[in-house]
């Protein structure tokens, strides 16, 4: 009998463990932590050069399997601006109402430079601990 209530106590304990283990090492989770984590700086490479409407970077984002979501990138393409990095403008489109184009400020383009910088770095730091030279 003391056993089946130890085993009863301590069940719910295991399963919890359970649940909490597949949480913590949920690759895909891992994996969208990764692709968010480079997300401004990929916005601002598009960017870089040739002034975008948010459509064309989305579709630029997806065609890269960054797998992002309208709901993601228009609040960080309003923190980008607010940051003094992008500037926009509206302008006509023939297939519809006007569309807001984004291009990097003086600043945004500093930082990209900045950010290209630090991303050649750590991808070397990356190469060395993983081993993928």
């Amino acid at each position: 009998m003391q056993s089946t209530i130890y085993e009863q106590t301590r069940s719910p304990n295991l399963k919890e463990l359970h649940k909490k283990k597949k949480e913590i090492m949920n690759v895909e989770n891992t994996k969208a932590q990764m692709r968010k984590g480079v997300l401004e700086y990929c916005i601002l490479s598009i960017l870089n050069g040739k002034d975008k409407y948010a459509s064309e970077i989305l579709a630029t984002l997806k065609d890269a399997k960054m797998l992002v979501v309208e709901g993601t990138i228009y609040p960080l393409l309003t923190r980008l601006k607010n940051a003094g990095l992008l500037s926009y403008r509206w302008e006509e489109s023939t297939s519809g109402p006007p569309r807001k184009y984004y291009a990097l400020t003086e600043t945004g383009k500093l930082f990209l430079k900045e950010l290209d910088s630090t991303w050649d770095e750590l991808r070397t730091a990356t190469n060395l601990v993983t081993n993928n030279k």
